[in-house]
């Protein structure tokens, strides 16, 4: 371990989640050696969801900086070299930058819900779906409210494909994150070119200097280089300056692609669902779906490949805030516990519940769901009478909620496009506590649903693989053989089958949630 270090013998991936910006280091054997992280939290700012760029570094590296000390702590060593980097963050959004690389108006993130006219003009423009996260959507909506900053723009990216710029000076993405700015031509592997003509047309009467390609960062596939870390990089990235230039960056991924990469889920066929502030399930599709759907999201693998993409904007905020509420309580009793043994006490009470929750319900709408078609977010909790009110049953209902809008765009895949699924692996921070988050999803798809032992590491380590992958791959070899082949070959994996009394329990659930979403706009109209 210590000679793999020294040697550079390593890949390295930065994630920077909607919660937590995560460093891991792994050896050649796709091990972890050390981890770093940072956390932090989105703000709303004259109505829009955003992170504070200043935040965006000094989580970088205080994540970096973390996982360097755990390093010279555990195995005596300085990093200073490191056999290939990745960065990942999350997809979509609005980054917009002028030729001296200014940010024109602050980061607005996937967590908007603001450009639903747009969306829907864009749509109906491809006949292909444009969700109100993606990039392109943001920008229609900028020029459909004439906004001032548009004529100036030189150049606009994703996070990830920010940090990258950031680091290496390249703008590049890779092209699964750039499958959520516009879409992709599977038969290219590239932006779709009648598409960039008609958004063109579209916009022409505007008179800007620019024509959407020339915005766009450069498409990039897996394996291939995407830049060296340069000085300037190493500045960003490492505040002791122990790390020297020239370490080769693999493209930047969204969370999406290093999601299925962290779950082995990049070939046809197979799915993946990740579980956070958001959630979405990801399926490698083998024919083109026969419809355009709302719900569904057309995106791509690392490689290239087709996915069927169903995102929804919240999971599992409100489930936290209802814990850290908990926690309150407990400290005030003076019994002070840990976060993870108090997400193990509490998550495992839904095991003991009604399987429909004991007619309970709830709407963890941190933010706007494009799913259900709200704009703005709401959490709310309703019960009735007869409802049967206990500590399980208001836990599964939680976790039943946040799954909840997943389960309408996963039925729609399932039940009217016949969408045939092999496995479905889940990953995030949720299924840290064993059984439950399997048990309650299982029962949302009916489908099984395995975890593997990487799955709290998550999208961190997905991009480290991609990294790895980029310097270590063999002559021709393709993302999914290298997957199978080495680096899950010998995987920790447990599936859970979906009990048919929970699956008639979430379908019992899931029409009183959709029959009680007039509440819920009820709720978004009243407190406007």
């Amino acid at each position: 371990m210590k000679q793999a270090i020294v040697s550079g013998d390593t890949s390295l991936g930065i994630e920077l989640g909607s919660t937590r910006i995560k460093a891991v280091l792994i050896d050649n054997h796709f091990e972890t050696i050390a981890t770093g992280s940072y956390e932090w939290e989105n703000i709303l700012e004259n109505g829009f969801w955003t992170y504070n760029l200043a935040d965006i570094i000094t989580g970088l590296q205080t994540a970096y900086s973390e996982m360097k000390q755990q390093v010279e702590r555990s195995h005596g060593v300085t990093i200073r070299t490191i056999g290939s980097i990745g960065i990942s963050a999350m997809m979509h959004g609005y980054l917009a930058f002028d030729h001296t690389g200014e940010l024109l108006v602050p980061f607005r993130t996937w967590r908007n819900a603001t450009t639903g006219t747009a969306a829907k003009t864009l749509t109906d423009q491809f006949q292909f779906n444009i969700p109100e996260r993606w990039s392109v959507a943001h920008l229609y909506q900028a020029i459909l409210n004439e906004e001032k900053h548009l004529p100036r723009i030189d150049f606009m990216t994703t996070l990830s494909g920010f940090m990258h710029w950031l680091l290496t000076g390249k703008k590049i993405l890779g092209i699964g994150d750039a499958s959520g700015m516009f879409p992709i031509d599977e038969t290219t592997q590239d932006y779709h070119e009648t598409m960039l003509r008609q958004f063109d047309e579209l916009i022409a009467a505007k008179g800007f200097p620019w024509k959407l390609e020339d915005i766009l960062p450069e498409v990039c596939i897996s394996g291939k280089q995407a830049g060296e870390l340069t000085k300037i990089g190493v500045k960003i990235l490492d505040r002791s300056q122990n790390l020297q230039p020239g370490i080769p960056l693999c493209p930047p991924e969204g969370d999406a692609g290093t999601g299925m990469v962290a779950t082995n889920s990049v070939r046809q066929r197979t799915g993946n669902i990740s579980v956070g502030t958001s959630i979405f399930a990801m399926i490698v599709l083998e024919e083109k779906l026969s419809n355009v759907y709302p719900e569904i999201d057309l995106v791509a693998t690392p490689n290239g490949s087709p996915v069927a993409m169903v995102h929804a904007n919240n999971c599992s905020s409100d489930i936290n805030a209802w814990l850290g509420l908990f926690r309150e309580f407990s400290e005030a009793m003076g019994q002070a516990v840990e976060t993870d043994t108090l997400f193990d006490v509490m998550l495992t009470k839904a095991l003991e519940a009604d399987q429909d929750g004991g007619g309970l319900l709830s709407y963890g709408y941190y933010s706007g769901e494009n799913i259900t078609r709200l704009e703005k977010g709401r959490p709310l909790f309703v019960r009735s009478p007869e409802s049967n009110f206990n500590l399980a049953n208001f836990m599964r209902t939680h976790l039943f909620t946040a799954f909840g809008a997943l389960k309408i765009g996963m039925d729609i895949l399932k039940k009217k496009e016949n969408v045939a699924i092999d496995s479905i692996l889940a990953h995030g921070g949720l299924f840290k506590t064993p059984v439950v988050g399997q048990k309650m999803i299982a029962a949302a798809i009916n489908a099984p649903v395995s975890v593997m032992g990487t799955a709290g590491d998550g999208g961190a380590w997905g991009i480290a693989i991609l990294a790895s992958y980029m310097k270590n791959k063999e002559r021709n070899e393709r993302l999914e053989d290298f997957l199978d082949e080495k680096v899950y070959r010998t995987s920790n994996r447990t599936e859970i089958h979906p009990d048919q009394s929970d699956v008639k329990g979430f379908e019992e659930f899931i029409e009183r949630y959709k029959k009680g979403l007039v509440i819920e706009r009820a709720a978004v109209d009243h407190f406007m």
